[in-house]
């Protein structure tokens, strides 16, 4: 795991560094147990983007937490985060909100993440207050920068798309099962790889329930594949393998991230008053 930077002038007056600061969050217990004795997943287990739309169901899925490389050589990623007190609405502001600065991504992951940029036209859509909550994020690319444990991606492009472009069954997307929703297509580039080169593909979702104690968020990642017209594509060339440590990698990296949003969401969504700006 990487040091923390310190944070600049302007960044310490923000009101919110002081959640730069914390310790890392414990994880969820379920996690902390894994992490004991941490092994992949038996692929037959796992859950295959060609069966998203099973996340739609009551109970859970044979792979909802756990790690491997699938049968066609991609990565298959799956966490199960609970968040006390937090909200599907909160989810939704998170995602909004955290593109606008890169601090605010900081918060996130700090000994991880380095930066979060929004082209201009996005950036003026995301602080119009007639954009609805859920089109501040939806539709538009995040340019991050960030560490999932194997070395500095420089240049990931985190391009969100709606339930129904990710292919979701729009009748079945419906509450109790599906209250908030942030999936994507990533490109990733490390530090060495050119800048017009094909990248790292991963398609991402996670989805948010709630629960008697405020909501999980159910996060799946699928290393090597796109969503092309609502449907899945694998854009590995043939023969490729993503290599295990890599999702072990991003397993890992998603338990830390998600055990800090956890931690701080409701509270920083209260004294931001739930405000994007």
């Amino acid at each position: 795991m990487a040091e923390r930077i310190e944070l600049t002038e302007a960044e310490k007056a923000q009101p919110y560094a002081k959640y730069y600061y914390l310790p890392s969050a414990p994880p969820a217990p379920h996690h902390a147990e894994m992490l004991k004795d941490l092994k992949p997943l038996d692929p037959a287990k796992a859950d295959d983007i060609h069966d998203a739309n099973d996340l739609l169901r009551p109970g859970y899925t044979t792979g909802e937490n756990g790690y491997c490389v699938m049968p066609d050589g991609s990565g298959c990623v799956a966490l199960r985060h609970p968040m006390k007190g937090a909200t599907p609405e909160m989810i939704d502001w998170w995602f909004a909100w955290h593109g606008l600065e890169d601090l605010r991504y900081k918060l996130w992951y700090p000994e991880m993440h380095v930066s979060a940029r929004l082209d201009p036209d996005a950036r003026a859509k995301v602080l119009d207050p007639a954009t609805p909550l859920t089109q501040k994020f939806q539709g538009l690319t995040h340019h991050v920068v960030e560490d999932i444990g194997g070395g500095i991606f420089n240049a990931v492009d985190i391009t969100f798309l709606t339930p129904e472009e990710f292919g979701f069954d729009m009748d079945a997307y419906r509450p109790p099962y599906a209250e908030a929703l942030a999936a994507a297509n990533v490109m990733a580039r490390g530090v060495d790889d050119p800048k017009d080169g094909p990248g790292l593909p991963v398609a991402f979702v996670h989805l948010v329930r709630k629960t008697d104690e405020g909501i999980e968020v159910r996060n799946r990642f699928w290393v090597g594949y796109q969503i092309v017209d609502k449907k899945p594509v694998l854009m590995l060339p043939p023969g490729m393998r993503i290599p295990e440590e890599a999702v072990q990698g991003l397993f890992l990296h998603d338990v830390q991230e998600f055990a800090n949003l956890g931690r701080i969401l409701p509270q920083l969504y209260k004294e931001m008053e739930g405000k994007v700006a």
